[in-house]
């Protein structure tokens, strides 16, 4: 069945220094979608005389826009949102692992699961890259509940073997052997994708990276998910553990795990080398704005990450809001910060296309090109009155996108739509 979409419209449909965004951009425009896919996007007047008498829902003062895509984020951190520390391994050892731990009770997992999921679709986040715990059940959990709600997310159970505490840790062998299992069982059921997961070089023995490798390499398909120099402190203990590598890049080459199908978290203090390597291995990045600020991590260079695939990332709970609008908000002030202007396409790239692109789904999510998964969402354009007032004063789709970006949250998410059907409405809330 046809049904059609009224309302102002905007995609991408490259990455927007390539081309004239503004042609993706339709201040009356129209979405055609059929068992769960793009039919067309457009002007309305060219897609009116084409739908015969399909119905149309029209959102009034409001954009279509495509699903938001997060680049990384930690479902089990959600309980621990907010909560201070000096820096990132202090915030480890605090906060995180302590509450990861409880993630070995399926009860728990499951609970984190669908709430965590439902927050994204309130806020707009139609499909993740997400961290679950070193319980194989936790991964488990997510599967079952993204699967519920046929949402397109890629996760994996971490892999952690040392430095950290009783009962959040796995062995090389059984890491390998749970990863393996969840491989088989879940990656390419539905919408639901694999993400061999480390968690990071200092968590896992030179073994384990080793059969981390041979999963990537014997399962062509999945993606691997880690960590890369979010810290100082964090570099120099993997200069310590690992003194047979050149720098923190190398750590993750030696065991053939920096490939076109990993995505690098952060990324904050590369040398200029590791960043033509990356570029040499085809990686991607995620850029993580609020979790970067708010541990005092860094600033993201997007100068330096040029010829990379860059998502954007909530990080939560080392992030401060599920929003990509906020995050969008974030990463142009770090931009600021470094003299790099983001401007409104480019934030909105990061976190639809460039996210898809990220995490390789962008032949199915990312746009409305013909054909690909209809994600979308609706921003109400008075969603808060000032909003509405600055959006009341916009003429051009630069200052409406900015706007948003800058000013929009979870509150302007008005209806999420999953494949075509509608997920989470602001009104029902």
């Amino acid at each position: 069945m046809i049904a059609v979409y009224r309302a102002g419209l905007f995609h991408l449909l490259d990455d927007p220094a390539s081309y004239d965004p503004r042609d993706g951009y339709f201040e009356d425009g129209a979405l055609v979608i059929e068992d769960g896919h793009v039919v067309r996007a457009g002007a309305w007047g060219d897609i009116a005389p084409t739908i015969g008498d399909a119905p149309v829902t029209r959102f009034d003062n409001a954009l279509i826009v495509p699903g938001f895509v997060d680049a990384h984020v930690h479902y089990p951190q959600v309980d621990i949102i907010a909560s201070p520390a000096d820096h990132l391994m202090d915030w480890l050892g605090v906060h995180t692992f302590p509450s990861e731990v409880r993630f070995a009770d399926r009860a728990v997992a499951d609970e984190a699961a669908g709430f965590f999921l439902d927050q994204l679709l309130a806020h707009g986040t139609t499909s993740a890259l997400v961290y679950a715990t070193v319980h194989k059940g936790s991964a488990v959990a997510l599967f079952e509940a993204a699967a519920a709600r046929n949402m397109r997310i890629v996760s994996g159970k971490v892999l952690m073997d040392r430095h950290a505490p009783d009962g959040l840790m796995d062995t090389a062998q059984s890491g390998f052997d749970d990863s393996a299992a969840l491989i088989r069982d879940w990656h390419g059921k539905g919408r639901i994708g694999y993400a061999v997961t480390p968690r990071f070089a200092v968590t896992s023995s030179e073994r384990q990276l080793e059969l981390a490798g041979r999963l990537v390499r014997e399962n062509p398909g999945v993606l691997m998910h880690t960590h890369l120099a979010e810290t100082h402190e964090e570099i120099a203990e993997v200069r310590r553990l690992f003194p047979d590598c050149a720098d923190y890049l190398g750590v993750y080459e030696k065991f053939g795990l920096a490939t076109k199908r990993s995505v690098f978290a952060h990324c904050l203090h590369l040398t200029d080398d590791e960043w033509h390597r990356m570029r040499r291995h085809d990686c991607a990045v995620a850029f993580c704005p609020t979790s970067n600020l708010f541990l005092g991590s860094g600033l993201f260079d997007a100068k330096a990450a040029a010829g990379l695939r860059i998502g954007l990332g909530t990080d939560v709970g080392g992030g401060t809001s599920l929003s990509l609008l906020a995050t969008m908000d974030e990463a142009f002030k770090v931009g600021q910060l470094r003299r790099q202007l983001s401007d409104a396409f480019k934030l909105f790239h990061w976190a639809t296309l460039g996210g898809a692109k990220a995490l390789r789904l962008d032949s199915k999510i990312g746009n409305f090109e013909s054909g690909k998964e209809a994600d979308f969402l609706v921003l109400d354009r008075a969603a808060t009155p000032v909003l509405a007032r600055r959006l009341a004063r916009a003429r051009e789709p630069e200052e409406v996108l900015f706007a948003l970006a800058l000013l929009g949250d979870d509150r302007t998410v008005k209806h999420t739509y999953v494949a075509g059907r509608l997920a989470h409405s602001r009104d029902r809330s």
